[in-house]
């Protein structure tokens, strides 16, 4: 089975001795329960490991009723420490105070119950820990899968990744298209916004969140305002509805609205947002085209190209500290801009024979960046864009960037 580079360091947390509450946390199917149970199953040490998925939210005894259940396997078999793992905690409302109260409980009897804490919904998580479990853990984000890794795995083209991203589940599914695109819709899509959303916040136009969902992810990798949005939806009621169902879909990891990049934030935020899924699966379903078809349509192979670079963008994003954004001034453009720090690297991707884009230009003389490069034809290969550790570009500097960038 593959291992994701999430497996060592999970691995090496958990054998580390009891310090803090490890939380992996990410998109649904991207194999959060996997990685952690072939860690598990390596273990020395004793584990148990329960799911709150079919659990009723308002039994918070539920988790207590589990964690006694690690303490009483750690005195019966006299033990060092025992590794106690729940799934899907989010769903369990309140569950950080139980948490809190448990693991101080241990912490003050010197009781050796090692705690992983696994959900699906970032922010709602990040919430709760916030307010509750301040100092008492860490956070292990995992992305949707890379290129590199659905290459590795499921000898994935470049082509296969651009149309059906990076969703391990549904790689064996692509032989038959409707089988593969029926999973990405129930599987995913229908889950991630019943279960991650709907049951967690509120949501006055449900309807209106998927429909919101479904144009957002069509329109991936384009600049589109809210106002027009506005125009193509029913019921859609006033830009803050919609700005507000669209950070809840940025929430659970299927698409976000990226920024215009200014040195003024409030520039930034009053800016005409660029949508971006975070895997491609999710915009090709909605293209309208089989993957034989949209290969040779170039205008819209164009854009899912550039919605694929646009996926390892925002996922190194969830990762790491950089912040993605794009950039436009007029008829110029600057498809996506990194940031970390003072750090700022513009990039414009090309994914065939187009016309010269002067943006790049326009881009180096307004803000002086880091770096300023295409992406694809004629410039840095898109399978070394996505297979790269994205923060090494925002090491070069102004004296020390790489050959044609």
């Amino acid at each position: 089975m593959y291992e994701r580079i999430y497996y060592k360091l999970i691995k090496e947390r958990i054998e580390e001795p009891r310090k803090f509450i490890q939380v992996v946390t990410g998109p649904r199917q991207v194999g959060k329960t996997t990685v952690v149970k072939q860690v598990l199953k390596t273990l020395k040490t004793p584990w148990l490991m329960f799911s709150a998925d079919e659990v009723p939210t308002a039994q918070r005894e539920w988790i207590a009723n589990c964690w006694e259940s690690a303490r009483a396997k750690l005195r019966a078999e006299q033990v060092e420490s025992v590794v106690w793992v729940i799934d899907e905690v989010q769903k369990i409302k309140g569950w950080s105070e139980v948490v809190k109260k448990m693991w101080d409980e241990d912490s003050f009897h010197d009781t050796p119950v090692k705690v992983i804490l696994l959900g699906s919904s970032r922010v709602l998580q990040e919430r709760d820990m916030a307010d509750s479990l301040m100092g008492r853990f860490e956070t292990i984000k995992k992305p949707h899968w890379s290129f590199f890794e659905m290459e590795e795995a499921f000898n994935f083209s470049l082509e296969q990744y651009i149309y059906y991203g990076g969703y391990p589940g549904a790689a064996g599914l692509i032989g038959n298209e409707s089988r593969w695109a029926e999973y990405i819709r129930s599987a995913i899509i229908d889950a991630t916004i019943n279960k991650d959303v709907l049951t967690d916040a509120v949501v006055n136009k449900p309807a209106l969140l998927r429909q919101t969902f479904e144009l957002a992810a069509a329109y991936s990798g384009e600049i589109v305002s809210l106002t027009k949005m506005i125009g193509q939806l029913q019921d859609a009621g006033n830009t803050t509805t919609l700005s507000s169902y669209l950070q809840l879909l940025q929430d659970i990891g299927l698409v976000c609205g990226l920024q215009k990049y200014s040195p003024d934030g409030l520039r930034r935020r009053a800016s005409i947002p660029k949508y971006q899924v975070y895997n491609n699966a999710l915009k090709s379903i909605y293209c309208g085209a089989t993957f034989h078809e949209a290969m040779k349509d170039r205008k819209l192979w164009g854009r899912l190209f550039e919605s694929a670079v646009g996926c390892h963008i925002v996922n190194t994003a969830f990762t790491s500290g950089i912040h993605p954004y794009y950039w436009r001034d007029g008829n110029d453009e600057v498809d996506y801009v990194m940031r970390d720090g003072s750090k700022v690297v513009g990039i414009e991707v090309k994914s065939s024979m187009e016309k010269y884009n002067k943006g790049l230009a326009r881009f180096r003389e307004q803000f002086n960046p880091t770096s300023a490069f295409v992406v694809g034809y004629e410039g840095y290969p898109v399978v070394g864009f996505l297979t790269a550790d994205l923060r090494d570009f925002l090491k070069l500097t102004q004296d020390a960037r790489q050959p044609g960038v």
